[in-house]
Parts: C-alpha cells; structure tokens; sequence
C-alpha cells in the first residue's frame, strides 16, 4: 500500500479520510516541519471512536467521565496512526490543521502554521507499536518528498516544541530506531 501512496490536493491516497471542521488556511503556505505527537482516549485506552470524534468535534461528553473536560477543545491532526497501524487523515497537509497550541520551533512561534501534525495512538511511556513505526517511516518519507523543506532534522516531537506544556510522543517513543529506517533522498 506505501509504494502506492500519492498525496493528491493535499490528501494521502489509500487511507481512510474524515474531514475535521478544526483547521483553516495556511497563512503562508509553507510546510517545513512535521510533528509527532501520542495521544490516548480515554487516556492510556486505544482503539474505539473516540479520537475521531474528537478530531471531528462531536465528542460526547457523558461517554467517559475524561470526555467532560475536553468535549468542547477544537483540535485536530492531519493524520492518526493507530496501533495496527492504521492511517486516518483529518486534514489536507495544505491546510493548517490544530495540534501544536502555543509552540516555536527554532525561534519561529505558531508550528501550526507551517507543520504537518501526526498523531500516534499511544501513551508516553507505554510504547508504540512497529505498524505505527512502519508506517511513520513511509509516511515521513512520502511527506518529505512532496514538501523538501521537511527534512529529517525538522521532524520534531510535541514535546520539542511545547517543552514544559507537552511531553508526547514521551519516552517510550524510539526515536533513533524510527530515524533510522528514514531512507536518504536523492
């Protein structure tokens, strides 16, 4: 499925596709950086609805006492990898979708204006699994080819760009396992 993968107006072929309502245009344009983030729902439970709903802004709130507290949070990814390794895509990478909040990276405040945000269904410390990491691999490689100022050295955590605020993917995350399977461009 990967060696087919295009990136058509904005959306990966070959994934299933939701479009959010969280997410407005670029105002620039750019796409420089990616971000990895983890996220659970309920926290430290996978699989379900939930993140989509969440994504989609239709969480309910009397489904898990947790719901209650973000129900009413406009957020969003581009893209969801669950643990089977799934892809699911919220928003065109053309668009800025709303995952990184208050950030900077190397100085330049507002991530979300030119990054891409993939989530990882998964919890800091308790690891990922190797679909996801397969999958983060093929999509960072399809992702940097069709935007060049993505390069490895800004492929980036939440909690690198939101020190003190986040700390996903967490330190279960493998990060030089995962670089590793990046394959150099050219």
């Amino acid at each position: 499925m990967t060696e087919t993968w295009r990136i058509e107006q904005g959306w990966l072929t070959g994934c299933r596709q939701l479009r959010s309502p969280h997410c407005n245009a670029r105002p620039q344009g750019e796409v420089s950086l990616l971000v990895v983030h983890g996220i659970s729902l309920p926290p430290g439970e996978f699989g379900g609805p939930w993140i989509d709903d969440l994504f989609m802004g239709r969480l309910d709130p009397a489904a898990h006492p947790y719901f209650a507290t973000i129900a009413g949070l406009q957020v969003s990814a581009h893209c969801l990898i669950r643990r089977d390794g799934e892809i699911v895509q919220y928003v065109p990478f053309s668009e800025r979708a709303w995952h990184a909040g208050v950030s900077a990276f190397h100085g330049r405040s507002a991530c979300n204006d030119f990054s891409i945000g993939i989530e990882l269904e998964g919890t800091d410390d308790g690891g990922y699994t190797e679909a996801q990491y397969q999958q983060l691999a093929a999509l960072a490689q399809r992702l940097m080819q069709a935007y060049p100022e993505i390069t490895p050295d800004r492929i980036v955590g939440h909690a690198d760009i939101a020190p003190g605020r986040k700390t996903d993917p967490g330190a279960a995350f493998d990060w030089s396992g995962w670089r590793a399977r990046l394959r150099p461009s050219g």
